[in-house]
């Protein structure tokens, strides 16, 4: 190994966080340094320069999820020093303003304006709330949540919801199964998550490095789903998945009335 190089806790042993596979089941995939960034894929945006602490990125070979285990044991405190601090916005430019704006409309583009009107609406992880004040200007009964950024929020009461939206988040979160379990308490029977993250089948392989720009430590994205990953871990909530395009997904129990129209799904009775 290079001089000068730091390795991040290497000798860190974890069951996998998906399926629960004990750690002699997990293959370890490349390390990484710390201040790669999904920008590292665009030539426009700036150089950034290695900070020589290298993070491992191992994968479980029964469900395929892929993690960077060192990352898992931060503390909120640490993750706000290290990753989510105030140069963040320099790694995700478009977190701050042209994501939520984006979504919104993407949201409001796919339901009737008089649903928006009806339903309950949470978007989780919604950083500065813009995307539910976006659809809030539109009539929507939208709230935002972040666990991270609303600390002072007791997630109970916040009732139960027919939509929730949970955008570039699941990449982020170094505990899988409370998410999960945090979703599957907010939503209605009947309701649907509808979600966001890029899937790393045909990207993620043992035996190859790791070169996929969604592999970003320095975004933050230390949790890199299979599509059998994110049936497993819905599974573990009683909650179904659905894949659709463009790294779009939902979780649901049971096909809400307008589930067939507007996202797809099967009508109840026809699964």
């Amino acid at each position: 190994m290079p001089a000068g190089l730091k390795l991040c806790e290497e000798n860190i042993l974890l069951n996998c966080p998906i399926c629960e596979a004990e750690a002699n089941l997990l293959q370890h995939i490349d390390w990484i340094d710390f201040n790669r960034s999904c920008l590292d894929n665009d030539k426009n945006h700036m150089e950034w320069t290695p900070s020589g602490e290298l993070i491992e990125y191992v994968q479980c070979s029964r469900c395929l999820f892929t993690f960077a285990p060192a990352c898992y044991q931060w503390s909120p405190e640490q993750f706000a020093q290290k990753v989510y601090n105030e140069d963040y916005v320099k790694y995700d430019p478009d977190y701050v303003e042209a994501r939520p704006r984006f979504v919104a409309g993407k949201i409001m583009n796919s339901f009737d304006p008089e649903f928006g009107r009806t339903l309950r609406h949470l978007d989780y992880g919604g950083g500065n709330g813009l995307m539910s004040a976006c659809l809030r200007e539109q009539g929507w009964n939208s709230r935002s949540y972040d666990p991270f950024v609303n600390r002072d929020v007791e997630m109970d009461t916040l009732g139960e919801f027919d939509l929730i939206t949970v955008t570039e988040v699941f990449e982020h979160v170094p505990d899988p199964l409370q998410l999960v379990v945090d979703l599957a308490t907010l939503i209605k029977d009947d309701g649907v998550v509808i979600f966001t993250t890029l899937l790393a089948d045909n990207d993620v392989k043992v035996g190859q490095p790791l070169n996929w720009w969604y592999a970003a430590p320095r975004n933050g994205h230390i949790s890199l789903y299979s599509a059998l990953s994110l049936v497993v871990l819905g599974a573990r909530v009683g909650l179904k998945y659905h894949w659709m395009p463009a790294g779009w997904h939902l979780y649901y129990r049971n096909v809400p009335e307008w589930g067939p129209e507007v996202l797809g799904l099967e009508a109840a009775g026809s699964e």
